[in-house]
């Protein structure tokens, strides 16, 4: 039953679809609304999902982060067929001739070698900093419009992947702070960040600015805290944003500071040098944000 439409002569919603004659006819009066219809179904039957993926013909998807997208052709180098028999003379001469053609047709530009590095540094970058394949393809797409707007000249590859990785964490709700980024990239903060302000302007993306909150759980999980410590510290951290407390400081320290507190208070206590350690930041800046929200917010924290 094509349940969505009705039948434009009578109204009836009674709306059926003949896959043999390619029709949709209405079942109440028999008018035939549509004739020659596509059908769209596989011609062929599976009766459990290994059937359906061994029968299915469509192949992989589209990968942004692989250099030619997935679309390749491999062709086997070898004396054998794919059932292990030898290949004759003249087959062995053709298959000769198809890898040497199909060497000269895959022959890459210059810049399809940039994207090629490119996305082989941002993959190695994503794994150190143990981001998910999401993030890996958003980035990997947004690196192919720096290239077309041809925002790469004069800048070091590394730089630019790392400032569109930093870029897209923060997009999608998993920032990293630009000193993690740092460490496991081949450049520095400061290039890092002056590359990423240019490639703000230049591709025009509206980068939320990132609060204590998005890095609760990141740092709660890291410290082996529990669901209700990370409740709390969000809970903390909700009254900081609220009355402003946040301002002017770096969120990292504020959401450190913040995960400190609602560990001591759930009987979860982390010192303040293994909180240090996880986040990135010195004793010196938890103990200052910490003075400061158990004075402003009237936290009773036990000793």
């Amino acid at each position: 039953m094509v349940e969505e439409r009705v039948c434009p002569e009578c109204g009836s919603p009674r709306i059926v679809e003949d896959r043999e004659s390619g029709e949709i006819i209405c079942h109440n009066c028999g008018l035939v609304i549509d004739e020659r219809t596509m059908d769209a179904h596989p011609e062929w039957r599976a009766f459990n999902s290994s059937q359906r993926d061994a029968r299915a013909r469509g192949g992989a998807p589209m990968k942004h982060s692989i250099a030619n997208r997935g679309f390749t052709t491999t062709i086997r180098k070898g004396s054998m067929d794919a059932k292990g028999n030898p290949l004759s003379p003249q087959m062995k001469a053709e298959m000769y001739t198809l890898m040497k053609w199909h060497g000269r047709t895959s022959r890459i530009s210059s810049t399809e070698r940039n994207v090629s590095t490119a996305l082989k540094e941002l993959r190695r970058l994503c794994s150190f900093l143990g981001l998910p394949e999401p993030i890996i393809e958003t980035a990997s797409l947004y690196y192919r419009k720096t290239v077309e707007k041809k925002l790469i000249r004069g800048r070091l590859i590394e730089s630019v992947v790392a400032a569109i990785v930093y870029m897209v964490c923060r997009l999608q709700g998993v920032p990293r702070t630009l000193d993690e980024i740092a460490e496991v990239s081949h450049s520095n903060k400061k290039e890092i960040g002056k590359t990423y302000r240019f490639l703000v302007r230049e591709l025009g993306v509206n980068v939320p600015l990132t609060t204590p909150l998005d890095y609760v759980s990141r740092f709660a999980s890291a410290l082996g805290l529990s669901g209700e410590a990370q409740e709390e510290a969000r809970k903390i951290l909700k009254k900081v944003l609220n009355e402003g407390l946040a301002s002017g400081r770096g969120p990292t320290g504020v959401a450190a500071a913040a995960v400190y507190i609602a560990g001591l208070m759930k009987g979860e206590r982390r010192t303040q040098k293994e909180v240090a350690d996880v986040v990135g930041v010195t004793e010196v800046t938890i103990r200052n944000r910490y003075r400061e929200l158990k004075t402003k917010l009237g936290l009773d924290i036990p000793a």
